[in-house]
Formats: C-alpha cells, structure tokens, sequence
C-alpha cells in the first residue's frame, strides 16, 4: 500500500492532481454493496451503521472523503454517501480536488445544461481514467438536485510555478490568476510534514517509509519544492470549501486524496486556520479488509471505511 501511495504521491507532485488517477482498476462496486462495507470509529473503534455516518455528515458543514486514487469500491462508497447526504441536505455542495479552479466556468456550463456532456468532457478534457464513474456520478446527483459543484484545485500551470519558482513568483501575478490559487499563509509543521518528507524520501531513495523518529532539516529542504506544491493544493481547496460554506452551502462534501486529509492532514489544517470552529467530519477510505479498527488506522479520521484492496480482476 505504501508503494501505491508513493506512486500516486509522485505523480501528482509533478502531473497534478487533476490528471489520471492511477492504480489498477477493476469494475466499480463489482459485487460489493457500497453502503455494505466496514465502517468504524476512528477514535474509538467501535463498529458504525450507515445510518450514523449519514447522520453526521449531514451535521457537519464540511465533510471530506479522503479517497484512494481508481479504487472501484471506494469510489462507489463515496458516490453512495454523497447521494444519501445530499438527500437529506437540500443546502448541500460537492467540491472536487480533480477539477481545478479555471474549470469552474466549464462545470457550471454543463450543470445548468448550457453545454451536453460530450461538450463537457471534451471541454475538460474527461476520459474514463481521469473521470472515472464514481466521479461522475457524484457530479450528475449534483446537477439533478441542482447543487452547486466546486472546482476546488489549483491549475496545475500554477502549482508548477510554486514549486519552481516559489510563492513570490505567485504573489506578483495579475489578480485574475492569484485568484485561481490561495498562497498558503504558513508552511505545515508536525506529523504531516513529516510523513510527507519521509515518503519523498523513501521514493528518491528507493528506501521503504518508516514511521515515527526525527526527520532531519536537510530533508526538509530537499522537499522544499514539493512541499510547496502539496500545501498549495491543501490551501487552495480548502479556500474553495470555506468559500461554499460562508456561501450558505452546508455541508460541502469535498472527494480528495486521503493524504490531504488523514490525521488531521495540511488540508485540513487550512480549513481551521481559515475558518476557526468549522464542523469538519473526516472520512478515511482505507483500501484493506479489517473488520475492526487497525491499531495503525487509529485517528486517520472521525470514521474510517475499509473498503478492500485494489486487485485486478481475475481472468
């Protein structure tokens, strides 16, 4: 699992997080119930009905899904949970990491039916592994409940720059482009920036990630780069969510990479920093079989969903 996060890590560090989601793949839901699976307490352990999960997200004002990457059973989850709060929460919103803030225009297009869906996808540039059908159908119970969909991200072109160039290079945009990315005000500290440097780490090196234990300054340089571009993404989505809640959208339900999100992650961080008090509900989609709390998962969210692992089908 780690190695598959590294793989992803990588690739959207340089590719953008908009872009292909990788892993194997094999058909969404196939022979699993996707309000079926194992739903626990991320705090406590304890097993949680479906019921109590939509309950709370209904509570929350900003809920995120912190999914893996093309998990078919994972993506269907996060469909499913969407499609039951949404029918309870009439103010609901849906905020994408996959769709990037200069898409806004494009997504509004179709929700309101100014373009089909062929224009759409071609306009934004959509195919089956960038917008796989678990996306899509949360984006199309958006538009029959005519709820507001949030490009959340930062354009790539932008993220790019930040990581080459850094954040001043940002500030000195016109203010049609700063607008498209919300420059961090702090740099992350603690576990998240930690287990980031030491993922990056492991994958230069080619050496397995080892919790816990120091990470050097000097490794914290070399990411420096990198970490700017994560916490570019954590802090421009978690600017797009803020901005639908004060809109009078609650919840928005943002689908990210559970990276961002697990353990209190920089995402998650920016959303507190920026809007002190927020009811965030965090849930953890963990691609493993468990039918009880793995002492390793403890805290990754207030539920964490084990959903399986990703193998391909046999043939």
């Amino acid at each position: 699992m780690r190695t598959a996060w590294l793989i992803v890590l990588l690739a959207l560090v340089f590719g953008g997080c908009a872009r292909p989601l990788t892993g194997p793949k094999v058909p969404v839901g196939a022979a699993v119930d996707p309000r079926g699976v194992v739903i626990v307490d991320g705090g406590g352990g304890g097993t949680v009905e479906w019921s109590r999960l939509v309950e709370a997200c209904r509570g929350a004002e900003v809920v995120v899904i912190g999914e893996n990457h093309g998990h078919a059973v994972g993506l269907a989850f996060a469909s499913a949970l969407w499609e039951d709060v949404l029918a309870g929460s009439p103010s609901g919103a849906l905020a994408l990491e996959f769709f990037e803030r200069d898409e806004q225009s494009r997504v509004d297009e179709y929700l309101a039916g100014v373009v089909d869906e062929a224009a759409f996808r071609k306009r934004t540039q959509r195919t089956g592994s960038n917008y796989p059908e678990g996306h899509r159908a949360m984006v199309e119970a958006a538009k029959g409940a005519g709820r507001p969909v949030i490009a959340a991200n930062a354009p790539r072109p932008l993220v790019r720059l930040a990581r080459l160039e850094g954040y001043e290079r940002l500030n000195g945009l016109t203010p049609e482009l700063r607008r498209l990315v919300r420059v961090p005000d702090r740099m992350p500290e603690g576990r998240y920036r930690d287990d980031f440097v030491r993922l990056l780490e492991g994958g230069m090196s080619g050496e397995a990630l080892k919790a816990g234990g120091d990470v050097s300054a000097e490794a914290v340089e070399r990411a420096g780069p990198m970490l700017r571009a994560q916490t570019l993404w954590d802090w421009t989505m978690a600017e797009s969510v803020v901005r639908g809640v004060e809109a009078g959208s609650a919840p928005v339900v943002l689908v990210v990479g559970r990276f961002h999100s697990d353990s209190g992650g920089g995402l998650v961080q920016a959303v507190e920093a920026m809007r002190a008090g927020t009811r965030v509900v965090v849930v953890s989609v963990v691609d493993a079989e468990a039918r009880e709390l793995r002492e390793e998962d403890r805290g990754r969210g207030a539920f964490v969903v084990y959903v399986g692992g990703n193998e391909k089908p046999s043939r």
